[in-house]
């Protein structure tokens, strides 16, 4: 069997996914939910799921262009399809190393939109151009203007790690946002996306009437597949990976859900599977860290670091009140709500009488990406052997030879540079936590805590083995 249907991978575009005949999951039942309350929003989703196809078909809707959602649940809902001008801007299109260049991106867009609609009057002001052409649109047009930005917070993230710059951003970016309030009378909808929601950016301090739907169980669902949606849309895809891999579907189905699923993003909401990952694993026949091959921010695996966090807390263990759990401050120097925004955290069980949340890792490919990301932070990658591999240090064990295993562990500490030497018990506690819980993808490796009992234990078929770790002076 070979899968014959297109898996819309990459496809960030509506009308281009509905015309090259893709699989589509169907989400327009939340966006008519949307449209017909009509308030500006806010939705926050980790990269790589599907904000930008959602806001490319609510650009579709607005647009009036009918034929595209034909057979689709909002076909059966809208009766009255209009016509809107809409201003889309995408904030992917750049790097954002600077503030020029984030003034010289937001000039084009607004540039391309004042060219079309033959907007006479061009400040220099960047945030009155903005709000000068949403007026002269709605005055020339006679309809309400639709403002969609995409990843509002990619000038922000990107220069997360230089102050400087990032406040330079930060300003120029509160005055463009700002304006949506002050024109809100010639708008007829609003709808931005982002990782993470910087608390200090005037669209959320400002915009008092910009709704955060973010962790609201009601659109939970709107990014992302959940079960139900799997078995309904991609039956084809599950034979044949499951033929492939030579296991039944019910199995085939298990490995998805322990590699991809487990994402939530409200208190009680459905757990729901990566996109990017999910296609990916239909398209490849192969169920691999898809999405980590995309690219981990730098900077939270070197902020875990210098502010020594507690790796091991990260297995089901970090509290967080659901006010806290969306709102970022960079000075604050938390990186628990980042990680959670940006996909590395997510929601696994909520105390009502406390608004508390227990965060940890949604799935296996997340924990072991993650760890994999993370210990060449603790052993420089230079540092490292080349033919490093947790599953090497597995294959001693699993053939009992504990004299290979010993001095493989031995040439691993030993290629850590002097300058670390001089680390805490903590440092190499984390190495360890690392290795052993890499090894944790291939056997039963456990790291305990409780006192009294062994720091590590890893059971093979035949043998377990119990470790005692101690950090002598030298």
């Amino acid at each position: 069997m070979e899968t014959i249907r297109k898996m819309p991978i990459g496809i960030q575009d509506f009308e281009k996914l509905r015309e090259n005949n893709c699989v589509y999951v169907d989400k327009t039942e939340y966006l008519y939910r949307l449209v017909t309350r009509g308030k500006p929003y806010f939705l926050g989703r980790p990269r790589r799921f599907g904000k930008s196809l959602f806001l490319s078909t609510l650009k579709a809707y607005f647009l009036g262009k009918k034929h595209l959602f034909e057979g689709l649940k909002i076909s059966e809902l809208e009766k009255n399809w209009i016509e809107y001008p809409v201003i889309y801007i995408d904030m992917n299109v750049e790097t954002y190393k600077n503030a020029e260049i984030l003034n010289v991106a937001l000039d084009s867009v607004l540039r391309a939109y004042e060219d079309k609609y033959e907007v006479t009057f061009i400040a220099s002001e960047l945030s009155i151009r903005f709000s000068n052409l949403i007026r002269t649109i709605y005055e020339k047009t006679g309809k309400k203007v639709v403002v969609l930005i995409d990843e509002y917070d990619k000038p922000l993230l990107n220069t997360i790690e230089k102050l400087t710059i990032n406040d330079d951003i930060l300003r120029a970016l509160k005055g463009f946002y700002g304006i949506l309030k002050s024109a809100d009378q010639y708008l007829k909808f609003v709808f931005l996306t982002g990782v993470t929601k910087f608390s200090k950016v005037s669209v959320f301090s400002d915009l008092n009437h910009l709704e955060d739907i973010s962790l609201n169980d009601n659109y939970s669902g709107v990014c992302g597949i959940s079960e139900t949606e799997i078995k309904a849309y991609f039956e084809p895809e599950i034979a044949n990976l499951a033929e492939k891999m030579g296991k039944t579907r019910e199995i085939t189905l298990a490995e998805l859900k322990k590699h991809y699923d487990g994402y939530h993003f409200s208190e009680n909401s459905e757990g729901v599977y990566n996109p990017f990952s999910l296609l990916n694993a239909f398209k490849e026949e192969k169920i691999r860290q898809y999405w980590f091959a995309t690219g981990t921010p730098s900077f939270l695996v070197k902020m875990l670091k210098e502010n020594n966090f507690d790796i091991a807390k990260m297995e089901k263990d970090i509290k967080i009140s659901v006010d806290a759990i969306f709102n970022y401050r960079v000075e604050a120097g938390d990186i628990v709500p980042l990680l959670y925004q940006t996909g590395y955290l997510t929601i696994k069980s909520y105390d009502e009488r406390y608004n508390l949340c227990t965060l940890g890792y949604p799935n296996e490919e997340v924990k072991y990406g993650f760890m994999n990301e993370l210990l060449p932070v603790y052993v420089p990658k230079q540092n490292i052997q080349q033919d490093f591999h947790a599953a090497y240090f597995i294959e001693d064990l699993r053939v009992g030879d504990v004299d290979a295993f010993m001095n493989r562990i031995r040439a691993f500490f030993a290629c850590i540079p002097n300058e670390l030497n001089n680390k805490t018990e903590k440092h190499y506690q984390t190495i360890f936590y690392l290795l052993f819980k890499l090894m944790g993808q291939f056997i039963d490796a456990e790291q305990r805590s409780a006192a009294g009992r062994a720091d590590a234990v890893v059971e093979t078929e035949n043998t377990v083995y119990v470790f005692e770790f101690k950090l002598d002076e030298n």
